[in-house]
């Protein structure tokens, strides 16, 4: 909660920090890897420094959090804290870093603002950033703490046992503990984090979802090439496809996330767009491992069958359930699909049970449109959980 002398400073200054937090978010990243190049070069994704996408997501989630303490100041904004400590914690981040970042973002702060940044105004947002800073400490200790691991310590050697294609451009990869160990547990949805050695030297990280059950002596992550599309590919996707095989060993974190399937009897909404289906993979693969019998809707879109990443799978885990209904959209869906329906994902017609839970996982337009429609059917808002892959740029605008 702020206090009382700052609450109206940052209500006073909130438009104007909003205005300009894209500035001073660039320039922050900008100051923060002068002094520290190797946290661009080992820590965060070049790609999305380079498309802006974590800067507006930074930008986004500081706002969210100062809106948030000045319109319901007797409530933290857990959903949106938790998303990020899980990231946060999937990187191996330490609470020594939230110094680093406190030294660089207000030294972009007061270079943009300027003279609108008086010592009173410096230490109300000073408090802002605290107390978001300090909330983030809090949840990715007790992180660290169920994952069992000291403060950062979260990376393992795994090797690769298996390849497999699972699409025109998705491949899977099952991987074991090189030490021969257990694989260990998780939550079916959760992700893992992988470190790529590249060639110019730099270790680059990105989160991969966990695409089969828990309980095994292995783990699978399923990995979609990333075309660009005008911009460059994606470095680590294209080269985990061109140079990881069996044998090779990779540098994995423990599997974090709170994208997870919750335990109960009641009915569930898994809906899935192109690579998302694989924490819905996993959560499929539980249920039928289990022998749960819970009424499960699933829905899923992609371009074509073809693209459609454990196309088989799937409908094979979905037939191994007692009460499970797929509905399937394919902008192009040919003849080899003749289950599926033509065009975008629409749920706006389906029968969907009272009290259900759902779980969305997708491009952020695919995840808003269906959350938008559950809305109006009258599914409560903390009923519906996702995922995004990459920065949220979805946190403070639901």
């Amino acid at each position: 909660m702020l206090s009382e002398q700052s609450v109206p400073v940052v209500r006073a200054t909130l438009p104007a920090v909003g205005a300009a937090i894209g500035d001073i978010t660039e320039l922050f990243y900008r100051k923060l890897f002068d002094a520290h190049p190797e946290l661009l070069r080992d820590l965060f994704n070049r790609g999305n420094q380079a498309n802006g996408e974590q800067q507006r997501a930074l930008a986004g989630s500081i706002a969210a959090f100062a809106g948030m303490l000045l319109e319901r100041p007797d409530a933290r904004p857990d959903a949106m804290l938790s998303r990020i400590a899980h990231k946060h914690a999937s990187l191996g981040v330490t609470s020594d870093q939230y110094k680093i970042v406190h030294r660089h973002l207000f030294a972009a702060i007061a270079e943009v603002l300027g003279d609108a940044v008086t010592p009173e105004v410096a230490a109300a947002w000073d408090e802002v950033y605290w107390l978001m800073a300090n909330a983030l400490v809090a949840v990715e200790t007790r992180l660290y703490q169920e994952a069992e691991v000291a403060e950062g310590e979260v990376w393992r050697r795994m090797e690769v046992v298996e390849r497999r294609e699972e699409s025109l451009d998705a491949v899977s990869f099952v991987l074991r503990p090189a030490d021969g160990g257990p694989a260990g547990p998780f939550r079916p949805g959760q992700y893992v984090s992988v470190q790529s050695q590249l060639p110019d030297g730099s270790r680059q990280i990105r989160q991969y979802s966990l695409s089969a059950a828990p309980g095994r002596s292995d783990w699978r992550i399923t990995v979609k090439r990333v075309h660009g599309e005008g911009q460059p590919d994606g470095e680590v996707s294209s080269w985990l496809h061109a140079h990881t095989r069996v044998g090779d060993v990779l540098t994995v974190s423990a599997p974090f996330g709170d994208l997870a399937l919750a335990q109960g009897d009641g009915p569930l909404l898994l809906a899935s767009a192109g690579i998302g289906v694989t924490p819905v993979l996993a959560m499929l693969d539980h249920l039928a491992a289990t022998g749960a019998t819970r009424p499960v809707t699933v829905v899923h879109a992609d371009r074509t069958p073809a693209d459609h990443a454990h196309r088989r799978e799937q409908l094979d885990l979905i037939r191994a359930l007692p009460d499970a209904r797929l509905h399937l959209w394919y902008e192009e869906p040919g003849d080899g699909a003749p289950e599926a329906s033509t065009g975008r994902a629409d749920i706006g017609g389906l029968e969907l049970p009272e009290g259900l839970t759902a779980y969305l996982c997708g491009p952020v337009p695919f995840m808003r449109a269906v959350r938008g429609d559950l809305l109006r059917r009258g599914v409560p808002a903390e009923a519906i959980h996702y995922e995004v892959f990459g920065p949220d740029l979805w946190l403070g605008q639901q």
